[in-house]
């Protein structure tokens, strides 16, 4: 940080400092809340595991003085953490969100290190949500603290840690518009993207949205042996293998009739060698798609199947299957609606059905995309923040292919309201895989900014 003596360059290097003196802190925090199962599927992960994350969230709010602290109760059957700071009078009111949910840890036998045990190693802390999203609250708590012990916070602070946003499940978006005046706020920073790269700051400007669905195929009473009336019996597995790959076309691209891939992306590129390092892919093995990096992952609709209900390999019978299931996600750029998108894809699937086969297609999960105004002042005060807080750089803007469904409903809701992104979850993190991890030092710098932020945000408004 400049250590120049005018006011602002010393505010500066105190906030950078008390950030800096709070890293022990924060890591012990963040070693307490991975330590929580806080996977929001109650079907395969114990509930007390993500209410007791909940209650550690709301705790620690009451400690830095918030008032009306609650865990709402949302449609889905979760619990999202909501509290207020109030601030001086007539200044602005921030949103600052962020969610304590976890994608479940998949293998854990494949970690190098348990997955809910924060472990540090090469640098980085690793463990499920030290990057998505739990590190996320404890931004929002270390840019808090530091405003605190360095004059106070300059703004109303309103916070709400969703409890479900990995599952899609969209409760707390329904209590948002169940109770609109709840999260009502000039400025929301959403703390649940990332940087383009470590060291680059970046602000996410638009996301894709997404759609769920479940595929049910039955053909038979039950399975036939294969030797006995395979050829002639109709197999469900082999009508959802065709189901499923008229999803794509030729070169990999997503296909779902009626669906139109929209506009070209404007903005940061993405070189397709750093894409590939990026995503680990195997040497000899091509990318899918067209058009360039940056417009497959962040302006174009992508589908995946993320699992299909089949025998596995090991115990396999020679059987032909009576039925066959899978979840299916797509994603959708700004400019498509998603439940428009969802019904194409349901009849698509359908249309694509072979042999009579009898189909069921169910919604699983939906939310909208987003598109952010960059040119507010919330934006300038942000772009000035990451300049002081990663010296040397300038903001950079990006597409992220996720998806943060209550963007679209704060947006919506709050249409006067400036909604900024930022985070932990950049490549190297790798969020929802094994092994995911966070840079300490992009949680220092991203609290340092966000402290900054608040305070030129409250100075300029």
């Amino acid at each position: 940080m400049s250590t120049q003596s005018t006011p602002a360059a010393a505010g500066t290097q105190s906030i950078a400092e008390r950030v800096a003196a709070m890293m022990p802190r924060a890591r012990t925090e963040l070693a307490e809340l991975v330590a929580f199962r806080s996977v929001a599927d109650f079907e395969q992960f114990p509930r007390d595991e993500s209410e007791a994350a909940a209650e550690w969230v709301a705790s620690a709010l009451r400690a830095e003085g918030f008032q009306d602290v609650a865990l709402l109760d949302t449609p889905d059957g979760t619990q999202s953490v909501y509290g207020v700071l109030p601030g001086p009078e007539g200044a602005p009111t921030v949103l600052l969100y962020a969610h304590y949910d976890v994608q479940p840890p998949l293998d854990e036998e494949a970690w190098t290190t348990p997955p809910f045990e924060l472990t540090e190693r090469n640098g980085r802390w690793y463990g499920r949500g030290a990057a998505d999203c739990k590190g996320g609250v404890i931004m929002h708590l270390l840019a808090l603290r530091a405003l605190k012990a360095d004059g106070g916070v300059p703004v109303t602070v309103k916070v709400i840690a969703e409890g479900s946003e990995e599952q899609g499940t969209g409760g707390l978006e329904q209590y948002a518009e169940q109770h609109p005046e709840l999260l009502r706020a000039d400025t929301i920073v959403i703390g649940d993207t990332g940087n383009f790269r470590v060291g680059l700051p970046t602000v996410t400007s638009t996301l894709r949205g997404m759609t769920l669905v479940r595929v049910q195929v039955d053909t038979l009473e039950g399975n036939l042996h294969s030797g006995q009336f395979g050829g002639a019996a109709p197999d469900a597995l082999a009508a959802l293998v065709r189901m499923l790959d008229s999803l794509r076309a030729e070169d990999g691209s997503t296909v779902v009739d009626g669906l139109t891939e929209g506009p070209a992306w404007e903005g940061l590129q993405y070189a397709e060698e750093d894409f590939r390092r990026d995503a680990k892919v195997l040497d000899g093995v091509e990318l899918i798609g067209s058009g360039t990096v940056a417009d497959r992952v962040w302006a174009r609709p992508a589908v995946t199947v993320l699992g299909i209900d089949c025998p596995p390999v090991v115990g396999a019978t020679p059987s032909v299957q009576a039925g066959a299931r899978a979840l299916v996600s797509l994603r959708v750029p700004p400019g498509v609606d998603a439940a428009e998108a969802n019904e194409l894809l349901m009849a698509h699937l359908e249309r694509h059905t072979p042999w009579g086969a009898r189909v069921r297609v169910e919604q699983a999960g939906q939310g909208q995309p987003f598109s952010a105004d960059t040119a507010s002042p919330a934006y300038a005060a942000m772009a000035e923040a990451l300049r002081v807080a990663y010296p040397g750089e300038e903001m950079q803007y990006a597409g992220q292919g996720g998806s943060i469904p209550l963007c679209s409903t704060l947006a919506a809701l709050y249409p006067e309201a400036e909604i900024l992104l930022i985070g932990l979850s950049e490549p190297e993190a790798q969020i929802h895989a094994v092994n995911e991890s966070v840079s300490p030092e992009e949680l220092e710098r991203l609290s340092v900014a966000e402290a900054l932020f608040l305070r030129g945000y409250a100075k300029g408004h």
